[in-house]
């Protein structure tokens, strides 16, 4: 790993975002779940049973695909900073 702190960082955002138990605006879900995953290089299909939402977690990867795994993380954790911790 390049950057641990960067990766510490990320999973702990991460691990807010799994342990948040209010709803977020679904454009904030689909720009975190992009994020994640170019984070972790997984660009495989969404997994979803409904079809809309495979368009649009697929249209949210489209939109983030010219980022590097590191500027996710980082844009990543500050999503979760600016609309997500400010929101507690």
């Amino acid at each position: 790993m390049k950057n641990k702190k960067l990766h510490k960082e990320f999973e702990e955002a991460v691990a807010y975002i799994n342990n948040y138990n209010r709803l977020l605006p679904a454009d904030l879900l689909l720009k975190l779940y992009a994020y994640y995953k170019i984070a972790h290089n997984n660009y495989s299909n969404p997994g979803s049973k409904t079809p809309l939402i495979n368009a649009f977690k697929a249209n949210a990867l489209i939109q983030a695909q010219d980022v590097s795994p590191e500027v996710a993380m980082r844009t990543y954790i500050e999503l979760v900073e600016n609309h997500v911790r400010n929101l507690t």
